[in-house]
């Protein structure tokens, strides 16, 4: 018994040097597999916190403020990404990584970013830039190019916008900063659709427009 007990508290031993061993440097900071899972595991929880924590701020507490749809939701993205950031420099830390190490890592993506990532950059610029300026928020009714429908939702790199067909139609943050936006709701949500109706020329025009509003009567929601 004595000798069984022996051999798994030597294997357990051997597995845990194993994870502890380093197998990479990063500046002065040795990684090993123990200190990689803690660093994937908390990136994880990380971004899982942050959005639960967007939901509960949006849904639970300025639900019930006064304030506008769009606020709560640009309100929501902003302390998503601040937990983000907050947490990557908490987690960096505590795994006790060399940040000044990281400056190489920076100084790649950097040249990453100016060869093909530059469109990614771009549009999570401007996906900031919508959040604090607001030149569009969240149930405003916009028109981009070709492009006509309600603003649902804005994320870091696209905008989601649903026409009158029920279609998402997915749009670049970039294209809301560098094209002419024509913002239908921006200052009053009371928005005019117009719905071109063709007749036969012998119909009376009058009657056809009370037909029209008699059929517009009966919609309880517009």
């Amino acid at each position: 018994m004595e000798e069984i007990f022996q051999y798994f508290k030597e294997f357990g031993l051997g597995i845990f040097d194993i994870l502890n061993a380093p197998f990479a440097t990063l500046g002065s900071t040795e990684i090993s597999i123990n200190s990689l899972i803690y660093f994937i595991f908390s990136i994880f929880l990380l971004l899982f916190v942050a959005k639960k924590t967007r939901q509960f701020l949006v849904n639970r507490i300025l639900s019930r403020t006064k304030l506008d749809t769009g606020i709560s939701q640009s309100i929501g993205t902003i302390a998503r990404y601040t937990i983000i950031i907050l947490g990557l420099v908490i987690i960096f830390q505590s795994a006790g990584l060399d940040l000044s190490a990281l400056g190489v890592i920076a100084g790649a993506l950097g040249v990453g970013i100016g060869f093909g990532l530059q469109n990614i950059t771009n549009n999570f610029i401007s996906g900031l830039i919508i959040l604090l300026e607001r030149p569009i928020k969240v149930g405003d009714r916009v028109e981009v190019g070709d492009t006509n429908g309600d603003v649902v939702k804005i994320a870091a790199r696209a905008t989601t916008i649903i026409t009158n067909d029920n279609i998402s139609i997915i749009i670049p943050n970039s294209e809301f900063i560098s094209n002419r936006v024509t913002n239908w709701s921006h200052n009053n949500r009371m928005v005019r659709f117009r719905f071109p109706v063709g007749v036969a020329y012998k119909e009376d025009p009058e009657k056809i427009r009370e037909l029209l509003l008699a059929v517009a009567s009966e919609l309880k929601e517009f």
